[in-house]
Protein backbone atom coordinates (compact mmCIF):
# COMPACT_ATOMS: atom_id res chain seq x y z
CA UNK A 1 0.00 0.00 0.00
CA UNK A 2 1.50 3.29 -0.86
CA UNK A 3 2.67 4.93 2.31
CA UNK A 4 1.61 8.77 1.36
CA UNK A 5 -1.94 8.40 -0.09
CA UNK A 6 -2.81 5.74 2.80
CA UNK A 7 -1.51 8.14 5.23
CA UNK A 8 -3.05 11.62 4.00
CA UNK A 9 -6.20 9.85 3.90
CA UNK A 10 -5.97 8.17 7.18
CA UNK A 11 -4.76 11.66 8.91
CA UNK A 12 -7.94 13.42 7.75
CA UNK A 13 -10.46 10.82 8.66
CA UNK A 14 -8.91 10.81 12.35
CA UNK A 15 -9.23 14.73 12.19
CA UNK A 16 -12.69 14.38 11.40
CA UNK A 17 -13.26 11.83 13.66
CA UNK A 18 -11.95 13.54 16.47
CA UNK A 19 -12.61 16.89 15.78
CA UNK A 20 -16.73 16.10 15.75
CA UNK A 21 -16.57 13.29 18.39
CA UNK A 22 -17.93 10.77 15.72
CA UNK A 23 -17.35 7.71 17.18
CA UNK A 24 -17.36 6.36 21.24
CA UNK A 25 -16.68 2.93 22.52
CA UNK A 26 -19.84 0.69 22.19
CA UNK A 27 -21.40 2.35 19.14
CA UNK A 28 -23.06 0.05 16.47
CA UNK A 29 -22.60 1.72 13.71
CA UNK A 30 -24.39 0.86 10.15
CA UNK A 31 -22.74 1.66 7.12
CA UNK A 32 -24.33 2.45 4.25
CA UNK A 33 -22.24 0.94 0.82
CA UNK A 34 -23.63 1.78 -2.33
CA UNK A 35 -20.87 -0.17 -4.12
CA UNK A 36 -19.47 2.99 -5.42
CA UNK A 37 -15.19 3.84 -4.12
CA UNK A 38 -16.83 6.51 -1.67
CA UNK A 39 -18.47 3.90 0.58
CA UNK A 40 -16.10 1.23 0.26
CA UNK A 41 -13.09 3.68 1.31
CA UNK A 42 -15.04 4.29 3.76
CA UNK A 43 -15.98 1.02 5.34
CA UNK A 44 -12.63 -0.01 4.39
CA UNK A 45 -11.13 2.66 6.76
CA UNK A 46 -13.35 1.96 9.62
CA UNK A 47 -12.64 -1.68 9.48
CA UNK A 48 -8.94 -1.14 8.79
CA UNK A 49 -9.13 1.40 12.46
CA UNK A 50 -10.69 -0.74 14.48
CA UNK A 51 -7.28 -2.97 14.42
CA UNK A 52 -5.31 -0.14 16.00
CA UNK A 53 -7.44 1.95 17.87
CA UNK A 54 -7.80 1.78 21.59
CA UNK A 55 -12.03 2.10 21.30
CA UNK A 56 -14.13 -0.51 20.02
CA UNK A 57 -17.27 -0.24 17.99
CA UNK A 58 -19.10 -2.38 15.92
CA UNK A 59 -19.85 -2.30 12.08
CA UNK A 60 -23.04 -3.41 10.04
CA UNK A 61 -22.75 -2.79 6.29
CA UNK A 62 -26.08 -2.31 4.46
CA UNK A 63 -27.13 -2.67 0.81
CA UNK A 64 -30.21 -1.36 -0.68
CA UNK A 65 -29.84 -3.22 -4.16
CA UNK A 66 -32.16 0.01 -6.14
CA UNK A 67 -33.69 -2.91 -8.35
CA UNK A 68 -32.24 -1.83 -11.62
CA UNK A 69 -30.65 -5.33 -14.18
CA UNK A 70 -27.39 -5.67 -13.85
CA UNK A 71 -26.73 -5.28 -10.03
CA UNK A 72 -23.87 -6.32 -8.11
CA UNK A 73 -25.35 -7.49 -4.72
CA UNK A 74 -23.37 -10.46 -4.80
CA UNK A 75 -19.78 -9.57 -5.87
CA UNK A 76 -20.14 -6.72 -3.10
CA UNK A 77 -21.05 -9.28 -0.84
CA UNK A 78 -17.72 -11.40 -1.62
CA UNK A 79 -16.19 -7.96 -1.47
CA UNK A 80 -16.59 -6.98 2.15
CA UNK A 81 -16.29 -10.53 3.54
CA UNK A 82 -12.87 -9.96 2.26
CA UNK A 83 -12.46 -6.96 5.00
CA UNK A 84 -13.99 -8.85 7.90
CA UNK A 85 -17.41 -6.94 8.01
CA UNK A 86 -21.05 -9.03 6.71
CA UNK A 87 -22.99 -7.67 4.51
CA UNK A 88 -26.74 -7.03 4.45
CA UNK A 89 -28.23 -6.78 0.89
CA UNK A 90 -32.11 -5.48 1.00
CA UNK A 91 -33.83 -5.88 -2.69
CA UNK A 92 -35.83 -2.65 -3.34
CA UNK A 93 -37.45 -1.16 -5.77
CA UNK A 94 -36.75 2.48 -5.26
CA UNK A 95 -34.68 2.74 -8.30
CA UNK A 96 -37.07 1.38 -10.91
CA UNK A 97 -39.86 3.29 -8.92
CA UNK A 98 -38.09 7.01 -9.01
CA UNK A 99 -37.19 6.53 -12.65
CA UNK A 100 -41.04 5.36 -13.50
CA UNK A 101 -43.93 7.17 -15.10
CA UNK A 102 -45.75 7.71 -11.84
CA UNK A 103 -43.08 9.65 -10.08
CA UNK A 104 -43.74 13.36 -10.36
CA UNK A 105 -40.60 14.07 -8.06
CA UNK A 106 -37.04 14.25 -8.92
CA UNK A 107 -35.87 10.55 -9.61
CA UNK A 108 -32.80 11.18 -7.78
CA UNK A 109 -34.79 13.13 -4.53
CA UNK A 110 -37.38 10.47 -4.53
CA UNK A 111 -34.62 7.22 -4.39
CA UNK A 112 -32.38 9.01 -2.25
CA UNK A 113 -35.31 9.85 -0.18
CA UNK A 114 -36.75 6.64 0.38
CA UNK A 115 -33.54 4.92 0.93
CA UNK A 116 -32.43 7.19 3.22
CA UNK A 117 -35.81 6.11 5.47
CA UNK A 118 -34.99 2.18 4.84
CA UNK A 119 -31.74 3.08 6.45
CA UNK A 120 -32.74 4.66 9.29
CA UNK A 121 -35.52 1.28 9.43
CA UNK A 122 -32.65 -0.87 9.56
CA UNK A 123 -30.90 0.82 11.86
CA UNK A 124 -33.68 0.76 14.60
CA UNK A 125 -34.07 -3.10 13.96
CA UNK A 126 -30.36 -3.51 14.53
CA UNK A 127 -29.82 -1.30 17.31
CA UNK A 128 -27.70 1.22 15.44
CA UNK A 129 -27.23 4.55 17.01
CA UNK A 130 -24.86 5.90 14.42
CA UNK A 131 -25.19 6.05 10.28
CA UNK A 132 -21.95 6.17 8.80
CA UNK A 133 -22.46 8.00 4.97
CA UNK A 134 -19.28 8.05 2.90
CA UNK A 135 -19.76 11.94 1.63
CA UNK A 136 -16.62 13.57 1.37
CA UNK A 137 -15.28 17.44 1.04
CA UNK A 138 -16.31 17.48 -2.40
CA UNK A 139 -19.99 16.02 -1.99
CA UNK A 140 -19.92 18.67 1.18
CA UNK A 141 -19.07 21.66 -1.23
CA UNK A 142 -21.35 20.38 -4.12
CA UNK A 143 -24.50 20.02 -2.02
CA UNK A 144 -23.86 23.20 -0.64
CA UNK A 145 -24.61 25.15 -4.05
CA UNK A 146 -26.91 22.62 -5.15
CA UNK A 147 -28.61 23.66 -2.19
CA UNK A 148 -28.47 27.41 -3.26
CA UNK A 149 -29.13 27.25 -6.69
CA UNK A 150 -32.11 25.19 -7.15
CA UNK A 151 -33.50 24.93 -3.27
CA UNK A 152 -32.71 28.52 -2.13
CA UNK A 153 -30.83 27.54 0.50
CA UNK A 154 -27.78 28.48 2.50
CA UNK A 155 -27.00 24.73 3.79
CA UNK A 156 -24.91 21.47 3.67
CA UNK A 157 -24.25 18.18 4.64
CA UNK A 158 -22.49 18.52 8.30
CA UNK A 159 -20.32 16.01 9.13
CA UNK A 160 -21.77 14.81 12.04
CA UNK A 161 -26.04 15.30 12.35
CA UNK A 162 -28.13 14.55 15.22
CA UNK A 163 -31.99 12.97 13.75
CA UNK A 164 -34.94 12.05 15.43
CA UNK A 165 -34.11 13.71 18.91
CA UNK A 166 -30.68 11.99 19.31
CA UNK A 167 -31.87 8.23 18.68
CA UNK A 168 -29.30 7.94 15.67
CA UNK A 169 -26.54 10.23 14.56
CA UNK A 170 -25.52 10.15 10.70
CA UNK A 171 -21.25 10.95 10.59
CA UNK A 172 -19.50 11.38 7.71
CA UNK A 173 -15.86 9.96 8.42
CA UNK A 174 -14.71 11.66 4.96
CA UNK A 175 -15.72 14.71 5.69
CA UNK A 176 -12.45 16.81 5.00
CA UNK A 177 -11.07 13.93 2.13
CA UNK A 178 -11.68 15.57 -1.17
CA UNK A 179 -12.56 12.93 -4.11
CA UNK A 180 -8.96 12.90 -5.81
CA UNK A 181 -7.22 11.16 -2.98
CA UNK A 182 -10.17 8.23 -2.62
CA UNK A 183 -9.98 8.03 -6.17
CA UNK A 184 -5.91 6.84 -5.96
CA UNK A 185 -7.00 4.95 -2.83
CA UNK A 186 -9.47 2.86 -3.91
CA UNK A 187 -7.30 2.27 -7.53
CA UNK A 188 -3.44 1.71 -5.48
CA UNK A 189 -5.82 -1.11 -3.21
CA UNK A 190 -7.60 -2.55 -6.20
CA UNK A 191 -11.18 -1.73 -5.22
CA UNK A 192 -13.69 -3.17 -7.14
CA UNK A 193 -15.24 -0.91 -9.97
CA UNK A 194 -19.01 -1.40 -9.94
CA UNK A 195 -20.77 0.07 -12.49
CA UNK A 196 -24.00 2.24 -11.09
CA UNK A 197 -27.22 1.14 -13.29
CA UNK A 198 -29.18 4.17 -12.74
CA UNK A 199 -29.81 5.80 -16.02
CA UNK A 200 -28.89 8.77 -14.26
CA UNK A 201 -26.34 8.47 -12.68
CA UNK A 202 -23.89 10.60 -15.36
CA UNK A 203 -26.61 13.44 -16.60
CA UNK A 204 -27.88 14.75 -12.84
CA UNK A 205 -27.79 18.38 -11.20
CA UNK A 206 -24.97 17.23 -9.21
CA UNK A 207 -22.61 15.90 -11.84
CA UNK A 208 -23.41 18.75 -13.61
CA UNK A 209 -21.91 21.08 -10.87
CA UNK A 210 -19.28 18.73 -10.40
CA UNK A 211 -17.90 19.91 -13.97
CA UNK A 212 -18.21 22.75 -13.53
CA UNK A 213 -16.96 23.32 -10.41
CA UNK A 214 -14.08 20.98 -11.70
CA UNK A 215 -13.18 23.69 -13.82
CA UNK A 216 -13.12 26.24 -11.45
CA UNK A 217 -10.84 24.59 -9.38
CA UNK A 218 -8.47 24.29 -12.77
CA UNK A 219 -8.11 28.57 -12.35
CA UNK A 220 -6.78 28.41 -8.92
CA UNK A 221 -5.58 25.72 -6.81
CA UNK A 222 -6.79 26.95 -3.21
CA UNK A 223 -10.45 27.75 -4.82
CA UNK A 224 -11.53 24.18 -3.52
CA UNK A 225 -10.21 24.73 0.10
CA UNK A 226 -11.88 28.13 0.26
CA UNK A 227 -14.81 27.73 -0.57
CA UNK A 228 -14.80 24.60 2.25
CA UNK A 229 -13.20 27.01 4.92
CA UNK A 230 -16.52 29.32 4.17
CA UNK A 231 -18.83 26.96 5.13
CA UNK A 232 -17.31 26.98 8.82
CA UNK A 233 -17.20 30.99 8.64
CA UNK A 234 -20.64 32.37 7.72
CA UNK A 235 -20.68 36.16 8.60
CA UNK A 236 -24.64 36.53 9.24
CA UNK A 237 -24.15 40.72 9.51
CA UNK A 238 -23.70 40.38 5.34
CA UNK A 239 -26.64 37.69 5.30
CA UNK A 240 -30.02 38.80 3.93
Amino acid sequence: MPDYTYKSLNRDVGKAIHRYDMISNGDRILVGVSGGRDSLTLLWVLAERLLRIPISYELIAVYLDPGFDGGYAEDLSRWTEKIGVNLRVESTDYGVLANSDVNLENPCFLCSRLRRKRMFEIADELACNKLALGHHKDDIIETFFLNVCYAGTISTMRPVQSMFGGRFTIIRPLAFVDEPRIKRFSAQNGFPGFINPCPYAKVSQRQALKTFLAGLYRTNRKIKGNIFRSLSRVDQEYLL
